[in-house]
């Protein structure tokens, strides 16, 4: 009897969100079965779908005022089904699930509960691991709505202080946005149209600018400054720059959806409904990734690149959003965007095309297209790129320059045509067959450097990234360098001090392996954000003599051992 009336009650409390038009079907949501997770008013840092570097933010950054240690609450009953520890990313995670089918996401949390932390450090000590995915027995942890789980912090990946939180459909892990749930974050405000792009279609979104159209606003509308638009193609798409603010807050986050109108018919739109977290990448086919990477501003496509796979984008007529134009033709466009709470802003503007198609000169080799494997080799250098990995065409130059290290860069097109998925690549480089296990390839992409342990394949060497840019073989025997910190030494004595704490660096970071043994027992350093690696002194060490051990080992294996006599 009981079982029935929860789920009489769970299912006449689902509301239908309403949506921007016949484009997006409406869904229904549970509202108000989660409360809001943080002992602090509701209120945002970011929103679901926001524009990230390489994904969409797939949940709501709960706002805690610059402040950690605020209690954060179990948003509805249910039981942990994971612990989760990482110096990147989450940093310190509480998954929980719950008697509906979905999961609730708790991430960058400062300390876990206390029977919760108790049973995270047994099994970190038990698997000798900091970095853990703790998964949990049904029912093992219990919670009730509003008990304390966790206290906030800004863990991992976090740039300040928040609690991130994600809404998660249990069996599919598809995340869903929160904000269609019924919290309480009051929003009267409409979202902003910045500016308005254009693109010739028919060259590669990647080898040209877009024409930027600056906007303003008459009569509660949105319409060019520079009234019609004129263009000299007969092929075009659009793309917006867009925010959405809450009342009583001045952060940009991201809008719900958006849906283009030609003469008042629908073209195409996408919404921030739901996505899975191995799409989230897709984002960077969904924004003008040349014009961001190299400095400018979000653009949202309002058009669906050939290899696009992800389900944002809808469209009733199958239209990828390419606008079609006749020789002098004139056409009436619409553009209208909303947020999660229904609010709504409208760009109305005119184009007129003189229909000349634009040619290029294409290469008869190397000409890179979406939906098909493309593939790359000469003498030094070969890889090859699945048939999901590039989002548009374009045409792949290499440039090989030469290195003071004998080691030649190989510079892979550039670093603003983006690619979907891992590929492997494969160097040949002349070094001696005993140095084979000590090599690392060097990846360089938008000024950051990435580093990978090769496997030798009959006189190649192989890696795999999911980056283009330059890429360089190199010989590493060179081991980590290990520094204490706060005045640890041989021969301290730490009865006054609650902590140890290392630096460890490596020429190839990240640090491959830290492992630090009291008189042969591993003990538990810590490695938040991968900066210091520190233990918190527990009752693996008693008063007494010690001998503190420090293993620390870089991607190849090169290690750095040192040894302390300390007394408690």
């Amino acid at each position: 009897m009981r079982r029935i009336l929860f789920f009489f009650i769970f299912f006449i409390s689902f509301h239908p969100i309403k949506t921007l038009s016949q484009l997006f079907p409406s869904k229904s949501y549970p509202q108000h079965y989660f409360q809001w997770p943080v002992d602090a008013n509701p209120g945002l840092v970011a929103n679901f779908g926001e524009l990230r570097p390489n994904h969409y933010h797939m949940g709501l950054d709960c706002r805690t005022d610059g402040r950690v240690n605020l209690k954060v609450f179990a948003a509805a009953d249910g039981y942990i089904a994971k612990l989760h520890v990482d110096p990147t990313g989450f940093g310190r995670a509480i998954y929980i699930n719950h008697p509906n089918g979905l999961t609730t996401v708790y991430a960058h949390l400062n300390v876990f509960a206390p029977q919760l932390e108790e049973y995270l450090i047994s099994q970190q000590y038990k698997n000798k691991k900091w970095k853990i995915d703790c998964e949990l027995p049904k029912d093992f942890f219990k919670v009730k709505k509003g008990e304390v789980i966790a206290l906030s912090g800004n863990t991992g990946g976090s740039q300040g202080p928040h609690v991130h939180f994600e809404i998660r459909d249990t069996k599919s892990e598809k995340v869903l946005n929160p904000l269609l749930f019924g919290f309480p974050i009051q929003d009267n405000e409409p979202p902003d149209f910045i500016r308005l792009a254009v693109y010739d279609r028919n060259i590669s979104t990647y080898e040209q600018s877009p024409k930027i159209i600056s906007l303003k606003k008459i009569s509660g509308k949105f319409v060019s400054e520079i009234g019609k638009i004129k263009v000299s193609s007969n092929n075009i798409s659009f793309g917006i720059t867009a925010y959405d603010t809450y009342t009583g807050s001045t952060n940009q986050n991201g809008i719900y959806n958006a849906e283009l109108f030609e003469n008042d018919k629908s073209v195409i739109g996408f919404e921030m409904d739901s996505v899975n977290y191995d799409e989230t990448r897709y984002l960077n086919a969904h924004i003008d990734f040349k014009t961001k990477v190299n400095g400018g501003p979000f653009i949202q496509h309002l058009s669906q690149l050939p290899g696009y796979q992800n389900g944002i984008y809808k469209s009733n007529t199958h239209s990828d959003g390419v606008i079609h134009f006749q020789s002098g033709e004139t056409k009436s466009f619409k553009v209208l965007i909303k947020d999660a709470n229904e609010n709504t802003s409208e760009l109305n503007f005119e184009v007129e095309s003189d229909g000349v198609e634009t040619h290029i000169n294409k290469p008869s080799d190397n000409n890179f297209e979406p939906n098909s494997i493309n593939v790359f080799e000469n003498e030094t250098l070969s890889f090859y790129l699945p048939d999901n990995a590039i989002y548009d065409h374009f045409h792949f130059s290499l440039n090989e320059l030469k290195s003071s290290t004998g080691q030649n860069f190989y510079r892979l097109q550039n670093d603003y045509t983006p690619v979907q998925c891992y590929f492997p690549i494969k160097i040949k480089g002349n070094f001696n067959l005993s140095d084979s296990g000590k090599i690392v390839m060097k990846q360089k992409t938008y000024n950051k450097e990435r580093f990978q342990k090769v496997n030798f394949e009959n006189g190649w060497y192989k890696a795999s990234y999911r980056d283009l840019g330059t890429y360089q073989l190199l010989l590493d025997k060179t081991a980590p360098t290990l520094t204490p910190l706060y005045g640890f030494r041989d021969g301290a004595n730490v009865s006054r001090i609650n902590k140890i704490v290392f630096n460890a660096t490596d020429n190839t970071k990240p640090i491959g392996e830290f492992n630090g043994y009291i008189d042969g027992q591993w003990i538990l350093f810590t490695n938040d954000k991968e900066l210091s690696f520190i233990y918190n002194i527990d009752n693996y060490c008693i008063p007494g003599e010690h001998i503190l051990k420090i293993v620390v080992k870089d991607l190849v294996g090169n290690t750095t051992v040192k040894e302390y006599h300390f007394t408690r």
